[in-house]
Formats: C-alpha cells, sequence, structure tokens
C-alpha cells in the first residue's frame, strides 16, 4: 500500500472566521478620548436623594457638564437640562491641565501629612532604642555559612 498522504507540515488551513472574543459591556459609557479634556461620572444622587452639595463643590472645582449633543456617540437621552446623565450620575469634563494641576495638590498634601506624622513619631524615638529605621535599603555580602567567621 502506497503513502498517498501530504505531511501534515507541508498542510494549511485557511482561516474561516475570527474567533469572538467576549468582552462584556461597560455598565456606563465612555466618551470619544479628547486630547484636551478628562471625563469623570459624578453622583448627583445617593439612595435617591438629591447629592447638589457635590455637584456644587465639582463645579467650583472646574468640572462642567457634558451635553449630550456634544457626544452623541453615548447614545443617552438628555436630561431636562441637556446634559448626560445616567442613573443618578452626570458626565463632567475638565480641561487636562486643571485635572493634573489639582492632582499635583493633592498629592503634595498628601505628602506632607505623611511627612509631618513621620516627624511627629521620630521626635519619640530614642537613639538607643530607635522606633524604626529610616526609609533605606542597603546591601551586604554574606559572610560564608551562618554568618560566622573562618
Amino acid at each position: 500500500m502506497a503513502n498517498t498522504r501530504t505531511p501534515r507540515e507541508l498542510e494549511t488551513r485557511e482561516k474561516t472566521q475570527t474567533r469572538y472574543v467576549y468582552k462584556p459591556a461597560s455598565t456606563l459609557p465612555e466618551p470619544a478620548p479628547d486630547p484636551d479634556y478628562d471625563f469623570h461620572w459624578m453622583a448627583i444622587t445617593v439612595n435617591g436623594q438629591e447629592n447638589s452639595s457635590n455637584i456644587s463643590q465639582k463645579r467650583r472645582d472646574g468640572w462642567v457638564p457634558v451635553k449630550a449633543v456634544d457626544y452623541p456617540e453615548l447614545e443617552i437621552d438628555p436630561n431636562k437640562n441637556g446634559e448626560v446623565e445616567n442613573g443618578g450620575l452626570l458626565l463632567c469634563k475638565i480641561p487636562k491641565e486643571m485635572n493634573q494641576a489639582r492632582r499635583d495638590y493633592f498629592h503634595k498634601k498628601a505628602q506632607n501629612q505623611m511627612d509631618s506624622v513621620d516627624n511627629s513619631f521620630l521626635k519619640q524615638s530614642n537613639p538607643d532604642m530607635p522606633l524604626f529605621a529610616e526609609r533605606k535599603s542597603t546591601t551586604t555580602r554574606g559572610r560564608g555559612f551562618g554568618g560566622g567567621e573562618k
């Protein structure tokens, strides 16, 4: 019996269709990326109660509600003010440089708080019995098995 079969290494299969990879839909729609603005969903109602102080504070910080006519790809019916609202959340935007300045401010504030806590803690430290060592790491070379001298 003659072997008429083509070796497997020489066989190729045509790709009939691409495999579908499932990705769950986002809970909130995302606007098209804008190089000038950052977007964020703000709570306007919590447990059915209006949260006007939150939105008021955010507006003073520079956040502006997004108009539904400017982002039709979101496919959301506008609220009574024509803004993008979904489930008690309002989509807002802020210029990127303002948002970066805000992030820098809060980062510096957090760092100052950490420094203050460290300084207060170190005041209580005794050199003979330090509470903890300074935040640095060191590297040493081993001296043989068990750390003893030979």
